[in-house]
């Protein structure tokens, strides 16, 4: 990942899976038709009170899926398994950080040049310091009600400009983006877009959202910071 995900600066499609995956195979053939339908920068698998054993299936399903289509498969919360699957990275939250390691120790774990991204909610302070100690990407949010995460802090737009405006290291909007606002945050100068409930949950089905998404990213280009 880098400031520049186009030439032309427009942002990326980053792809969060549902919470809960019951049918490998046929969640594995929708993602493939998804990558097909549109470019989406980063797949997170992200499955919460699921056992290591079937992360790491589901990972092992998932990774060539997201090489042929060159999308990064990014493992949230837990390098070890990011490791054990040889994903291109892994997205630490701030209590992955305080409880189970910091971005030194997960970079040892990791394959050269893995991503490692960090959450770091509405905070300016909490961003520096991930971005001093190697983070790749800051992930600010939430921008809007969240149907995954209920309960995250809110986060103004203006963030996410501010940070475009001075800051290298890409940004990632992540919080109840859907279709219907997805261009506000894109505009506000997000890197990367986030959205998992907003892609699956379609009512028109996830290969239209992502087409529709990454017409809304192409229409937002934006220039350099002088």
């Amino acid at each position: 990942m880098s400031k520049k995900p186009h030439p032309n600066d427009s942002s990326q499609i980053y792809l969060i899976t549902p919470p809960q995956i019951d049918n490998l195979t046929a969640f594995s053939e929708l993602l493939e038709q998804v990558l097909a339908a549109a470019p989406v920068g980063c797949l997170q698998l992200r499955l919460k009170n699921t056992a290591h054993e079937q992360i790491v299936e589901t990972g092992r399903a998932l990774r060539p899926i997201t090489q042929a289509y060159n999308t990064a498969l990014i493992i949230n919360d837990d390098p070890h398994i990011a490791a054990e699957i040889g994903a291109d990275g892994v997205h630490l939250g701030q209590s992955d950080l305080r409880e189970i390691m910091n971005i030194k120790s997960a970079q040892e774990l990791l394959k050269p040049g893995s991503i490692i991204g960090v959450t770091c909610h509405n905070s300016k302070d909490l961003a520096f310091k991930a971005g001093s100690d190697g983070a790749h990407y800051i992930a600010f949010g939430s921008f809007f009600e969240s149907t995954t995460k209920p309960d995250a802090s809110p986060a103004d737009l203006e963030l996410l400009t501010w940070w475009h405006e001075t800051m290298e290291i890409p940004s990632v909007a992540i919080g109840g983006i859907t279709l219907d606002n997805a261009q506000t945050v894109i505009a506000a100068g997000a890197d990367f877009i986030a959205l998992s409930a907003g892609v699956w949950n379609y009512k028109h089905g996830a290969v239209q959202a992502v087409k529709l998404l990454s017409a809304l990213c192409a229409q937002h280009t934006r220039p350099q910071p002088l």
